[in-house]
């Protein structure tokens, strides 16, 4: 079984990639389901019985998931959760997702359609990359990053744990004796051009970034 974590609007888009990823490994479309924590089991007026709606104790041990939520800290307790029981971390790609040599990618990573890695970068657990949206040389991601739809990250950028970073930001390229820093937790608002570290838990946004 295939669980993706939350039948909210982005659960929902990673459905086709998610099917496509269990034909390309040979397995059954009827694996996969949903897990809402919101939703009665049984009930989903997207998928209605293409992608049931399940229960997390209706899993096994040894299940996979997919945590379909933006939110870096939540995704991290949901995954906790899903760990705790014994379900295993799935890594969702893209058919069209590009990645250069040298690249280190932690479980549970989600790359939406047109992403890209390019070279020797080391990215951390449970991280999602939207549509259109890369990962330039020599940067380096946390755990439980998120980068929206059309996030241009630069080489040499350093993205630390739980950070958010909104469609259409540009994160300047760093050096290698000095990367740009995107601090624990700061959120990077829709569109800004970050041109300067950004401080553990701030908000910045426009061009050129500032704190909100």
């Amino acid at each position: 079984m295939l669980a993706i974590y939350g039948s909210g609007g982005f659960g929902r888009e990673l459905v086709a990639p998610a099917r496509a990823a269990l034909l390309r490994a040979g397995r059954n479309l009827a694996e996969l389901a949903f897990i809402d924590d919101n939703r009665p089991a049984g009930d989903d007026p997207h998928f209605s019985a293409a992608v049931p709606v399940l229960r997390l104790e209706d899993l096994r041990d040894g299940d996979e998931y997919i945590v379909a939520v933006g939110d870096g800290r939540l995704r991290a307790m949901l995954a906790a959760k899903c760990d705790r029981i014994g379900l295993k971390p799935f890594s969702l790609f893209a058919e069209d997702y590009i990645e250069g040599g040298e690249v280190e990618i932690g479980e549970g990573a989600v790359f939406a359609a047109r992403t890209m890695v390019t070279a020797s970068a080391k990215i951390g657990r449970q991280f999602q990359c939207n549509i259109y949206s890369y990962v330039a040389h020599d940067c380096v991601i946390g755990d439980f990053v998120t980068f929206a739809p059309s996030v241009c990250c630069n080489g040499n950028v350093h993205v630390q744990d739980y950070a958010y970073v909104g469609t259409g930001a540009v994160l300047k390229q760093g050096t290698a004796d000095k990367p740009l820093v995107i601090g624990a937790g700061a959120i990077v608002g829709m569109g800004a051009v970050v041109t300067k570290d950004v401080e553990p838990g701030a908000v910045v946004v426009g061009n050129p970034a500032m704190p909100r």
